[in-house]
């Protein structure tokens, strides 16, 4: 069999650029993104089609330290894929080569092909990347160590080819059409996660859950949306909806653009604050809200 493909997934600590380098490599923004450390909770799936092979990558949550049932949750996500894949891509920021979390990363990796990807270069000065090279070489025996920049695409090509030159001949595990995994409720959840995370400054992201209650697409390309937005204390509730409304107009009216741009339609985004206590706390109330 000539067709090659593999499992492959990102791993790193948190904030490093794992879903930029996704979507980057995709074309297709399939993983949200914020400046905020842990923003990805669920693994995700994006699917890289080329000429003979594919890629099945898997975002996963940055691993960190945590006592949370909301971050164990996150963290255990991420560990169980890297035991579920053929290939690991580890990320790294090229600005913060000290991260404490890294060597908690290194100490998970398994006996199995791992590339080190050297994120954010366009940020860092070039003379300190080889220092970082040697730096990391000598921790651990990575197949293949890459510099690469998420935003601009500098070396994601090298980076591409090196991951490609490790799978294995077997068959496509998606059709070619398919890019990811996602269904339509779960991409707008997230794409309304996103725009909490963007708006409002304060821990509040953190303390936030979206569901989607209904997606209903009716007469003259109208797409009807109703979704619920979790949060753990009426002040938190206050705090999302704002002044005369305006946070929560805000948040909706950002994310119904994205989303019309992926449906390419018209859209009516009903978007409801709930107040759900300690949720993130709760193990139960964490497996309903879908983590």
């Amino acid at each position: 069999m000539s067709f090659l493909s593999g499992f492959i997934a990102i791993i790193g600590p948190p904030n490093v650029g794992k879903s930029t380098l996704l979507n980057h490599i995709l074309g297709l923004k399939v993983s949200i993104v914020s400046p905020k450390p842990q923003t990805t909770r669920n693994r995700i799936v994006g699917i890289y089609h080329g000429d003979g092979f594919q890629m099945v990558f898997m975002d996963t949550p940055g691993i960190h330290t945590t006592k949370t049932p909301l971050h164990k949750s996150m963290v255990g996500s991420a560990l169980a894929t890297i035991q579920e894949v053929d290939v690991l891509l580890f990320l790294i920021d090229a600005q913060k080569p000290d991260d404490p979390h890294i060597s908690q990363v290194i100490q998970k990796i398994e006996s199995k092909p791992c590339i080190l990807a050297i994120n954010k270069i366009d940020k860092a000065p070039r003379e300190e990347l080889l220092p970082i090279i040697d730096k990391y070489a000598q921790m651990h025996r990575f197949d293949a160590l890459v510099p690469v920049s998420a935003l601009t695409g500098d070396g994601v090509e090298d980076l591409l080819n090196e991951i490609k030159s490790r799978l294995r001949p077997g068959p496509p595990f998606f059709p070619e059409d398919m890019q990811t995994d996602q269904t339509e409720s779960f991409l707008v959840s997230e794409i309304i996660r996103e725009k909490i995370y963007l708006n409002v400054k304060q821990e509040l992201p953190y303390c936030s859950a979206v569901t989607v209650e209904e997606m209903e697409e009716g007469k003259k390309d109208l797409l009807t949306i109703t979704a619920n937005i979790h949060v753990e204390s009426d002040s938190q509730k206050g705090i999302l909806i704002g002044k005369g409304g305006r946070m929560i107009k805000s948040i909706g009216a950002s994310a119904r653009k994205e989303i019309e741009k992926i449906f390419g339609m018209q859209v009516y985004l009903d978007l409801r604050v709930r107040v759900e206590k300690n949720w993130s706390k709760d193990t139960r109330a964490l497996k309903r809200l879908g983590y």
